[in-house]
């Protein structure tokens, strides 16, 4: 799919801070070329100066006011989850807000499609992450039956023009599609069975998704010829490799919105209060028990 950049006239007021940081990573030659994995300690430095980007860059979406919307959408296993805990994990989440909406109720199934969508989108100063989005009808309610073919192209005719109201309006929109290959899928999905910390991530869904592989890729298909325009565009990541795709995610979400520095005065703590005669409870209190 031929590579879209988002236009940027409505914040030519801002310029981007340049670090290295975000400066993108090199992408290869053979963009199919196997690679090494990235190891833990290249990622974790890597990762730290992007995180000091994300800040810098929370504080000017404060500053200016600023409406940002992700939209993360990928298969089974493709990485979202992690991708979208990089972003957030040293920020504000009272900035950056992630929404992760269950199944619709049945009163939200009889309301327009994208109306349950409608009240996360940002407000000023915030930047809201959709862990799936309206996408939904395009792909797993679309695969899994829960909709019907007209519904799905009366979504795919309509979505452009609701972005393209979206954008018009102010909202920064962003959308990624996390590429993952079936043997990757397939190890990542399996690695979950026995994990006890990752079995929750494996519903009965997932098993269902995970044997309609070429029903989802003629989904995505679609999905990518209906919306994938120049004032919205899908950007895809491969995923195989999880910590070179949220490198590459958080280089690319740096580089899409413009913005700078704010300044602010060098922090320096206070002295404390002095005791007057205080002295420390003797009230028993309930210490939990130290087992580490």
């Amino acid at each position: 799919m031929q590579q879209k950049h988002r236009p940027s006239g409505k914040h030519e007021d801002a310029t981007v801070s340049v670090s290295d940081a975000d400066k993108p990573l090199e992408a290869p030659k053979d963009a199919d070329a196997a690679k090494d994995k990235l190891g833990r300690r290249e990622y974790d430095k890597a990762l730290k100066r992007l995180h000091v980007e994300l800040v810098k860059l929370q504080e000017w979406v404060v500053h200016k006011g600023l409406r940002v919307c992700i939209v993360f959408e990928g298969r089974d296993g493709a990485g979202k989850g992690g991708a979208i805990k990089a972003i957030t994990e040293r920020v504000s989440p009272r900035v950056f807000r992630v929404i992760a909406l269950p199944a619709p109720t049945e009163r939200e199934k009889s309301q327009m499609y994208v109306q349950r969508y409608l009240p996360h989108l940002p407000a000023a100063g915030e930047v809201v992450i959709f862990d799936r989005s309206w996408y939904n009808r395009a792909g797993v309610e679309r695969v899994m039956g829960f909709c019907s073919e007209d519904a799905v192209k009366a979504f795919l005719e309509g979505t452009p023009k609701v972005e393209r109201v979206m954008v018009d309006s102010g909202i920064i929109l962003i959308k990624y599609w996390l590429e993952v290959s079936p043997e990757e899928q397939t190890r990542r999905l399996e690695a979950r069975i026995d994990d006890g910390r990752k079995i929750w991530k494996l519903s009965p869904m997932d098993l269902k998704s995970y044997s309609r592989w070429y029903d989802y890729s003629r989904a995505r298909d679609d999905m990518f010829a209906a919306t994938d325009t120049e004032f919205a565009p899908w950007n895809v990541a491969r995923s195989n490799d999880k910590r070179r795709a949220r490198l590459n995610i958080i280089s690319h979400l740096l580089s899409q919105v413009p913005y700078r520095e704010v300044h602010r005065d060098k922090v320096k703590l206070p002295k404390r209060q002095k005791a007057e005669g205080y002295r420390e409870t003797n009230h028993p209190m309930r210490f939990i028990e130290e087992r580490f």
